[in-house]
């Protein structure tokens, strides 16, 4: 592990990420990684109005990033002696996250710059502010302008340039400054007519489609365990209708287990869904088919376009609620690596808690990987169709997905 980290380093200084001298004036630094491939490729349509108000997640390093990689390496090791001694986030803020002197400064930092503070984080690894566009652009001497977006019916922002702050100041990377990637849905919905060589299988739902128990027939056929004492929490980029579950526990048989599921807002929440409701709702009524004995679901909801992936994670990490995480969220574009996420996705993992993430119903990754599926700090799932089950429910066959769908990736 520790020599994947070291060529990881390596990586990221020969491409740039943490160059701290090049393109900035004496005594800055500049935070690479913050301008999207389109933004230098096509022609900007303007600047954004400097009145107008954006929402920012400011990442702060860790102190012992070296210490935390040999933590993990040893915590997971049969080996070990540390072998899942996991912390608490406590110990992991005390032992690895930047200490309270630097998140002073970088919250003096947005303080001093105008900036409002709207969230601060128990980890010291996140500061949510918000701020003007004015102040934003002077706080790290950008300009952001306005594109038209190259795959989607919308425009999108982006700075000029890197960002650049005082070369003391500890600060990873800074999210929000553009919006050319936003979360969305890895599920992707079509009539089993529309999928060349698609039949009905032998589920129990409408037309033979799997639900409730033929998922726990097929992949744990003869397992007892059904979740009792676990607990599972659910990263959400919007909210979903309560009786969408209840129908679906009563149309599946699962109306004998004492179903719990709690909300947890991020950011103000969700209030009304939208239309992510039915990945929502999808993630939802998976874990409860493969564990209807659950003990509790936290759905933490976070509004879309608004909501830095790390300030939902680093939320996740700081309560230590569940240590099975489950995501089916995805950016839409590769972009650059979100250093601040990568360190909680370690936190999560130095906690004993087990990041993991759906790898979405569009074929192969074409043009590069988005966040946070390019992660290695996370396990990804997924990448077949069950295609045929035998007697029971039993599983039988399954295939990897080729369904002919063009990511938007590749256009």
């Amino acid at each position: 592990m520790l020599r994947c980290q070291t060529i990881a380093l390596v990586a990221l200084i020969l491409f740039g990420w943490l160059d701290s001298s090049p393109g900035a004036e004496s005594g800055r630094k500049v935070l690479r990684g913050h301008v999207p491939a389109a933004g230098s490729q096509f022609t900007p349509k303007g600047r954004l109005p400097g009145t107008d108000e954006l929402p920012l997640a400011i990442g702060v390093p860790l102190r012992d990033p070296a210490g935390l990689d040999q933590f993990l390496a040893d915590v997971y090791s049969p080996a070990s002696a540390h072998y899942r001694h996991f912390l608490t986030p406590e110990e992991f803020a005390a032992r690895f996250s930047a200490t309270e002197a630097d998140y002073a400064a970088v919250r003096n930092f947005a303080l001093a710059k105008g900036f409002k503070i709207t969230g601060e984080h128990s980890n010291r690894q996140v500061l949510d502010v918000a701020g003007s566009v004015a102040n934003i652009e002077q706080a790290f001497q950008i300009k952001l302008n306005r594109y038209d977006h190259p795959d989607e019916p919308r425009e999108f922002f982006a700075p000029d340039a890197e960002p650049t702050v005082d070369s003391a100041l500890p600060i990873l990377h800074v999210s929000g400054l553009d919006n050319f990637s936003r979360p969305r849905p890895n599920s992707r919905i079509e009539r089993a007519v529309a999928i060349p060589g698609a039949v009905p299988n032998a589920g129990s739902g409408t037309s033979g489609s799997y639900m409730g128990g033929d998922f726990r027939a097929a992949y744990v056929p003869g397992v007892s365990l059904t979740g009792t004492g676990q607990n599972v929490a659910l990263l959400q980029f919007d909210g979903y209708v309560s009786n969408d579950i209840a129908a679906y526990i009563s149309q599946a048989g699962l109306t004998g287990y004492p179903i719990s599921i709690t909300n947890v807002p991020v950011n103000g929440g969700v209030s009304i869904p939208g239309a992510g409701n039915g990945e929502v709702c999808l993630d939802i009524e998976m874990v409860i088919a493969m564990a209807p004995g659950v003990s509790k679901i936290y759905v933490y909801e976070a509004p879309n376009g608004s909501t830095a992936w790390s300030t939902i994670l680093s939320r996740i990490a700081n309560d230590n609620l569940a240590i099975q995480v489950s995501c089916s969220w995805g950016a839409t574009s590769p972009g650059s690596p979100d250093l601040t996420s990568e360190n909680i996705f370690k936190q999560m993992a130095s906690q004993g808690m087990s990041f993991f993430n759906a790898s979405g119903d569009s074929d192969a990754f074409v043009g590069g990987i988005p966040f946070p599926s390019e992660s290695t700090n996370i396990t990804q799932v997924g990448g077949t169709t069950l295609s045929t089950t035998g007697p029971g429910g039993a599983w039988s066959s399954e295939t990897a997905w080729n369904w002919g769908y063009v990511s938007s990736q590749s256009k």
